[in-house]
């Protein structure tokens, strides 16, 4: 019970409650016993002026008869205390007492002078009252303040739960919504504001987790689709050949066919190893220092093979010499895969071309090609895994679908960017950004081989 939320709720307002009632509460009994006493003081202090008024009054009427003065001073008080003396130094002249002994009592004076004597008017009263009164109160408070407390929790005990509704109807819904149905989102209407923060919240990480999860299914069902064609054509090939008894140069050349699938298996499996690893956050630059403008020209070189079997021309233009500092493999198989990409999707006759520029704080290598480039709404999906843009991209070209989605990772684990510009017909460009400084930082003085640039 201590556990729940609306329990506490009720229970940190219900000791508000309470702190505030107490201290409303005592406010009010010593407001009312300092009032009670205050209205005692305030008509003796106006009794003691009226009866010394009476008393001057009085010894004129009775030219100077002093005790009868005194007499008819306190015979003709109407006091509203019970209690009056008029004295002359200790002596009393004359009393009036109507008082309870033994009862707490105030008292209230005044010195007249006449005759060329002094005297003095004393009136009191009894406190009992203002006693009574104040007990009274207090009685009627300590009665009060359980039935006050027991309605208060009651109340918000109720006010708690209503305020807490619309928690429990989005626990319900949250109930409700498996990995299948993450497209639906927590409704609660018209609530307050810190719900509806809450809600919107929620409904964000929903929305995320559904993105997650779309990506997984689709990344899941087009790997299962990569793989399956290699291993098909093996087991294809693998069946014929055991089907019955050939010829060795049959052996070859189906044993060829399961090398060559093979291997592109092998590399898409690599492939999704890396790129598993680098959602899982596992994967960590190995970082060197090295000449960049070298890397691309030694990439450029290992690209002129394939790309003159296609009948298309490679131009390197890596520039001056440019010490950087980064993962040396990673950044390899960026422009490898640029590379390949590009002698990949143009035609023969066509050219690729690799630029290495240095800017304040960057560096920038541009891959640009005359192939068949890539529509606009293709050229916003390029870079996501198994994706190929156009039915002229297929497999039958020898890609998977994940050159460009690793090209994306390594750019961005530099703490760099990459971009594609195309134009259907006439080429695409992709341009890698990496932060560069000079001196310092991206890059350090090295002591490597110079490389003749292609």
């Amino acid at each position: 019970m201590t556990r729940s939320f609306r329990f506490r709720l009720t229970a940190l307002y219900l000791a508000l409650f309470a702190l505030l009632f107490t201290l409303f509460s005592l406010s009010i009994y010593s407001g009312i016993s300092k009032t009670l006493r205050a209205r005692i003081d305030d008509s003796l202090v106006y009794e003691a002026d009226t009866a010394a008024g009476i008393f001057l009054d009085e010894l004129d009427e009775t030219k100077g008869d002093v005790q009868a003065s005194a007499n008819e001073t306190v015979t003709a008080m109407k006091l509203h205390g019970d209690e009056i003396y008029v004295m002359e130094g200790a002596r009393t002249l004359a009393s009036k007492a109507a008082g309870a002994a033994g009862d707490p009592r105030t008292v209230a004076s005044r010195e007249v002078a006449a005759l060329g004597r002094k005297f003095r008017i004393v009136v009191s009263a009894s406190l009992r009252p203002v006693a009574d009164t104040s007990r009274a109160a207090l009685e009627v408070i300590l009665i009060a303040l359980p039935l006050v407390l027991g309605l208060a929790g009651i109340g918000g005990y109720l006010l708690a739960g209503r305020t807490l509704r619309p928690l429990r109807g989005m626990a319900e819904q949250a109930r409700r919504i498996t990995d299948s149905s993450l497209n639906t989102r927590i409704e609660i209407g018209r609530a307050a504001e810190e719900m509806e923060t809450l809600v919107t919240a929620f409904n964000e990480l929903l929305s995320r987790l559904d993105q997650s999860f779309d990506g997984m299914r689709r990344f899941v069902a087009d790997a299962s689709h990569e793989l399956r064609t290699p291993l098909s054509v093996i087991r294809g090939e693998a069946d014929v050949a055991l089907s019955t008894e050939r010829a060795p140069a049959e052996y070859r050349a189906s044993l060829a066919v399961i090398l060559d699938e093979s291997r592109g298996l092998s590399r898409l499996v690599d492939d999704l190893l890396n790129l598993a690893r680098a959602d899982a956050g596992r994967v960590r630059l190995q970082e060197s220092g090295f000449y960049l403008n070298e890397l691309v020209a030694d990439c450029c070189r290992g690209a002129q093979a394939p790309a003159g079997a296609r009948g298309v021309a490679v131009e390197c233009r890596p520039g001056d010499d440019l010490q950087f500092r980064g993962d040396e493999e990673l950044l390899r198989r960026l422009v490898l895969n640029l590379l390949d990409n590009a002698i990949r999707y143009t035609p023969q006759g066509g050219r690729v071309s690799a630029s290495l520029e240095r800017g304040a704080g960057w560096v920038r290598l541009r891959i640009s090609d005359t192939g068949i480039g890539i529509s606009a709404e293709d050229t916003r999906r390029v870079f996501e895994r198994f994706y190929r843009a156009g039915e002229a991209r297929s497999r039958q070209d020898g890609g998977f679908g994940l050159g460009l989605a690793i090209v994306k990772w390594i750019a961005e684990s530099h703490g760099g960017s990459v971009e594609c510009e195309s134009i259907p017909g006439k080429g695409s460009t992709f341009t890698v950004t990496l932060p560069y400084t000079s001196g310092t930082g991206a890059a350090v003085p090295l002591d490597v081989p110079k490389v003749t640039p292609v």
